[in-house]
């Protein structure tokens, strides 16, 4: 890494593995989830996201279209974007990136014929976010399912007592929680279905310091 980037990666502070340091990741990730089940773009939700939280200098997006991959649509998926069985449907699948960090992974099918031909060129030869390809179609969306990969504090933990602290950084996992849902163009065409799973990257931004637990004795440690 290098520059701000490589700047903003060092000044991250991990979160604790105590009772605070799990609900603070909790609230955090429960936060963002329903701005981006709000939301009508989850490309303009995560530049918000990434711009808010200093995560790199130019907030934009930037997407890596995973290339030579292919994941046939379901028959839901074909019934939720009224496409027959004769109907051409695309995949793509990309990483969106703010800065160094890989906010989500997004699996899209959608119907290359109720978009323009400079979207589909767009789609086809550029990493160019989705969001920001069909923006011009007056983009909305609706959810149809939300998952949650990872449950920072157990079932029942708001009639609980406490845990005792681990005294040490609170272990992530890579993906967090995921969002499947139909985009419509203005007229409420349906023309793309898409799964989007959000990574533990999301919680990589500098927090103000917090106190010391009492049971460990020092404050939470830096990244490297």
């Amino acid at each position: 890494m290098s520059g701000a980037g490589a700047a903003s990666a060092q000044s991250v502070t991990s979160w604790p593995d105590t009772y605070l340091g799990r609900v603070e990741a909790l609230a955090v990730m429960e936060g963002l989830n329903a701005r981006l089940l709000a939301g009508r773009s989850a490309t303009v939700t995560l530049e918000g996201w990434c711009s808010e939280h200093g995560m790199a200098t130019d907030p934009r997006l930037t997407a890596t279209l995973l290339r030579d991959v292919d994941k046939p649509a379901s028959e839901e998926t074909r019934r939720r974007l009224a496409a027959g069985p004769d109907t051409v449907l695309k995949y793509r699948r990309v990483r969106l990136a703010c800065g160094d960090h890989v906010l989500s992974e997004a699996d899209n099918w959608y119907v290359p014929e109720r978009l323009t031909p400079e979207m589909n060129r767009l789609l086809e030869t550029t990493d160019t976010p989705f969001g920001r390809a069909v923006q011009a179609l007056g983009t909305t969306r609706q959810t149809i399912g939300a998952d949650r990969l990872w449950q920072p504090l157990p079932p029942g933990w708001d009639q609980a007592v406490p845990p005792d602290p681990a005294c040490a950084p609170l272990a992530i996992p890579d993906r967090l929680f995921s969002h499947r849902a139909v985009l419509f163009t203005a007229e409420r065409v349906p023309f793309s279905e898409v799964v989007e799973t959000y990574a533990s990257a999301i919680l990589d931004f500098r927090r103000a310091a917090r106190p010391a637990d009492p049971a460990c004795g020092a404050g939470p440690p830096s990244r490297p």
